[in-house]
């Protein structure tokens, strides 16, 4: 693999076969991308995909099993958060040097974890890691990393006791301090038998576990959170796409239902406002009564339910967002970033809008959604915005890729935009292209 060899510290336990995660790789171009293998993505103009580390038709070695999210320390130092599996503490964090000839070497700091997927720098200048249950925060430069790591944030949700992964811990700093925190719902409708309280209310987001929900963890200064949370916001299936704007505002993508439609529901963006419920699993779209709560038609129709701020095409599954403020791309300042990690059609993407002074994405009079294999279709419905696609080639290609399965973005200091693709164990850096 041209410029690249992979300089891999792995213990033994991580070798074995990945057993339920073989899937076709991706194929590496003649060409490089600013000095790493090109991988055969189409990009927009002047872009181009460069492979960091991971599998490749040409070299099947795996060592990051679920990649998700990711932490620039220095200009050649990153630090990767990998589930493991989705069972069982498998999970790890990764730190990831790049030598000057763009040679790759993975060292583990720590594992044992427990889905670990959010990490981000807090207000004292620590690493915090979202852990299922927890928030921690550790070392990465300390001789023994994993001798640092101090609990921050205790007795989150855990979703060891049914079959939804809404609960992985995705954390935001906002400004002062304080830690927002999402609370995912632990099914997909709250349609059970039991699913209704005396009330006629979903149990599962007003009862005690307050699932579906933002926490506010109020910061008390030198590196500590009250113990206590208060609930920012209710009605929001999950919050693992949550960023903070420079104005303050505070955005959510929401992955909406599992609807066995290929075309309904749509995926939302939502302006946390504080005290505003967001209609799971009561509403869906902008105020349609779900299946499981046609009683609850009147409620998604009036002002008590928040409606989206803007639809995303139906199961995009948002993971990840953040607003462009690098220098390689000068396009793009400004603009919204978000990964569409999606199995269907329309996920398998890298889209970005043009947003307001509040930072959020400005609606369109006929907005459209792209998808693999046909002509861009529109939404039929509003509000809604057309994305420009900085990765419209990442549709699944026998013999050349994999549809992309996008997860965590970064964008380095030198304006480079990096993510993790977790079913192909990819991390990969977009550069400008040598060729444009």
């Amino acid at each position: 693999m041209r410029g690249l060899r992979a300089c891999l510290m792995v213990s033994l336990w991580l070798v074995p076969a990945l057993t339920g995660l073989a899937r076709e790789r991706h194929a590496v171009e003649d060409a490089l991308c600013d000095g790493y293998p090109r991988l055969a993505i189409e990009t927009l103009r002047g872009m181009c995909a460069g492979l960091v580390v991971g599998p490749t038709t040409q070299d099947a070695a795996r060592t990051l099993r679920l990649p998700r999210s990711l932490l620039q320390l220095d200009a050649q130092t990153w630090l990767v958060t990998d589930l493991g599996a989705w069972e069982g503490a498998r999970g790890a964090v990764w730190r990831l040097r790049i030598a000057p000839e763009r040679e790759v070497a993975l060292e583990r700091l720590l594992d044992g974890l427990h889905l670990p997927h959010a990490i981000a720098r807090g207000p004292d200048g620590a690493v915090y890691v979202g852990e299922m249950s927890r928030i921690f925060r550790f070392d990465p430069l300390a001789d023994l990393p994993a001798a640092t790591v101090e609990e921050v944030v205790a007795g989150l949700p855990d979703n060891r006791l049914h079959s939804h992964r809404h609960p992985l811990s995705k954390f935001v700093f906002l400004p002062g301090g304080d830690m927002l925190v999402n609370v995912g719902a632990p099914s997909d409708q709250c349609a059970d038998a039991d699913a209704r309280t005396a009330a006629g209310l979903c149990a599962e987001s007003e009862g005690d576990g307050d699932a579906a929900s933002l926490r506010t963890y109020r910061y008390e200064g030198d590196g500590r959170w009250s113990a206590d949370y208060e609930v920012l916001a209710r009605g929001l299936r999950n919050s693992v796409a949550l960023a903070v704007h420079t104005s303050g505002t505070v955005l959510q993508g929401e992955n909406s239902y599992d609807f066995d439609s290929r075309w309904s529901p749509f995926e939302e963006i939502n302006v946390i406002e504080a005290g505003r419920h967001y209609g799971w699993p009561y509403c869906s779209d902008t105020a349609e009564a779900t299946p499981a709560w046609p009683d609850k038609a009147a409620w998604c129709r009036s002002d008590a339910h928040a409606a989206p701020d803007l639809l995303l095409p139906p199961h995009a599954a948002p993971l990840d967002m953040l607003w462009y403020e690098g220098d390689m791309f000068p396009a793009l300042q400004g603009r919204l970033l978000m990964t569409w990690h999606g199995h269907r059609s329309v996920g398998g993407r890298i889209a970005s809008f043009a947003v307001d002074a509040r930072g959020v994405p400005v609606a369109d009079a006929r907005p459209r959604f792209p998808v693999y294999g046909q002509a861009d279709r529109a939404y039929g419905a509003g509000p809604a915005a057309t994305p420009v696609v900085l990765t419209p080639g990442w549709g699944r290609q026998p013999g050349k890729r994999p549809q992309g399965s996008p997860v965590g973005l970064a964008v380095a200091d030198d304006g480079a935009i990096w993510t993790a693709d977790d079913r192909a164990g990819l991390v990969i850096r977009f550069a400008r292209s040598e060729d444009f």
